[in-house]
Order: C-alpha cells, then sequence, then structure tokens
C-alpha cells in the first residue's frame, strides 16, 4: 500500500536557475527515494503565472 501528498505552493530559486534545470532537481530528488510524481508545473514572474505562450495568466494572490 502507498499513500500520496498533493504539494500546494511554490519554491522560490535563484534567478539564474531555468524552469528546466529546476524540474530536473526536483525530479531527480524524487526518483532517488523511490518515489514517483503526477503532475504538472507552472513558472511565476511578478506574482503571475506565466502561459505556454509567454502571456502573463491568472495572478496566484488572487
Amino acid at each position: 500500500m502507498r499513500k500520496e501528498f498533493e504539494i500546494q505552493g511554490c519554491v522560490e530559486v535563484p534567478v539564474e536557475l531555468s524552469e528546466e534545470e529546476f524540474w530536473i532537481k526536483l525530479i531527480d530528488f524524487i526518483e532517488s527515494n523511490g518515489w514517483t510524481f503526477g503532475g504538472g508545473i507552472n513558472e511565476i514572474v511578478d506574482g503571475f503565472y506565466i502561459n505556454p505562450d509567454g502571456t502573463k495568466g491568472k495572478c496566484v494572490l488572487d
């Protein structure tokens, strides 16, 4: 039997770390512990989600 946790939050990283680099490090950490991940990732800039086309989406503070 396994259990699951849903994570709701954000991670603050150095500005020079790309989304791809962060994602790789996160997944490497999860897999190194024998865990799995199901979900996605959203970049946040100045409090707004960044859409795949680069435009600003919904404000995270709403």
